[in-house]
């Protein structure tokens, strides 16, 4: 992995040791444990050198071009040619683009450009896919106070790019695991007995920790937030009640509208003064960005 790739990847909040971990699986899923692509070793001589163009397939918003050309460069390091690997970003994570656009240009042994191919495009794909479909929220939430979040409903191993994602395309991240916030949701509560006590638990166990209740009523965001609770997860709520929660606690605690959400009615549920929209979908259900990989024929 080059210096300036490391560079991108931290500037995008991303660890370069966890991605090169996840590129390394899933370049193994294509390639085996010799790291072998055997058709184009059969066609292609050692020596051809050839450019190559990502282009996207449709209009969207891109997020993950570090991550692909983590992936050209691993791809390089394994098979010798690391050093005649050379990746050019055109656009920037984030950006919105039109079909036809060239997102990044690849120089570099034929051979490698082909191996790496796939492995890059499913990452960068499905990353600029969720980046698209979070931005669709955010429109859809400019001009209120209103941010959408995602959640944990995420890819195994690829958390942290989905996450990325979502902040490229608009959003906001919530917590990462179980490990940085504690969220005490419903079976939480049957478990321990009520909202009070197991906010107290949780309180008293990890007394720096941010705690977040899930909450269903009107009566126990009330509670909740008597309990000392600054963050409510308000689930599965109406418009209308939520615009009664909002009223009934004030600036005591953030709201989030959770449970079910869809575009058409976020204008709606913002409207009530709820400070997030939660949505599961941006990372389990995102269709990918058409992107494609072109060698130049001139």
């Amino acid at each position: 992995m080059t210096e300036s790739t490391e560079r991108a990847l931290r500037a995008a909040g991303l660890d370069p040791a966890r991605v090169r971990r996840v590129v390394e699986d899933a370049l193994v899923e294509d390639l085996g444990p010799d790291f072998l692509d055997v058709t184009s070793v059969a066609t292609i001589p050692v020596e051809q050198m050839d450019t190559a163009d990502l282009v996207a397939r449709a209009d969207g918003v891109v997020a993950g071009l570090a991550v692909a050309a983590t992936v050209f460069e691993l791809v390089g390091e394994v098979t010798g040619g690391a050093r005649t690997v050379e990746v050019s970003l055109v656009a920037r994570d984030g950006a919105r683009v039109a079909r036809g656009d060239v997102l990044a240009t690849v120089t570099g042994p034929t051979r490698l450009l082909l191996t790496a191919e796939r492995t890059a495009l499913n990452l960068l794909c499905r990353m600029s896919g969720v980046a698209t479909h979070t931005r669709a929220w955010a429109d859809a939430l400019a001009g209120t106070k209103a941010m959408v979040l995602d959640t944990r409903k995420t890819t195994p191993g690829l958390r942290a790019l989905e996450k990325y994602a979502v902040r490229a395309g608009g959003g906001t991240n919530k917590r990462m695991g179980l490990h940085d916030v504690a969220m005490i949701k419903d079976n939480h509560k049957l478990a321990a007995g009520g909202i009070t006590p197991a906010y107290r638990r949780v309180r008293d166990a990890f007394p720096d920790v941010p705690v977040q209740v899930e909450v269903t009523t009107l009566a126990e965001a009330v509670e909740a937030v008597e309990a000392g609770a600054n963050f409510l997860l308000c689930d599965n709520m109406t418009p209308e009640v939520l615009t009664e929660v909002v009223a009934a606690v004030g600036d005591r605690a953030e709201l989030e509208a959770t449970g079910g959400l869809t575009l058409a009615v976020a204008a709606r549920y913002a409207a009530t003064g709820v400070d997030f929209l939660s949505v599961g979908g941006l990372t389990h259900s995102s269709p990918i960005l058409d992107i494609a990989m072109d060698l130049r024929t001139e």
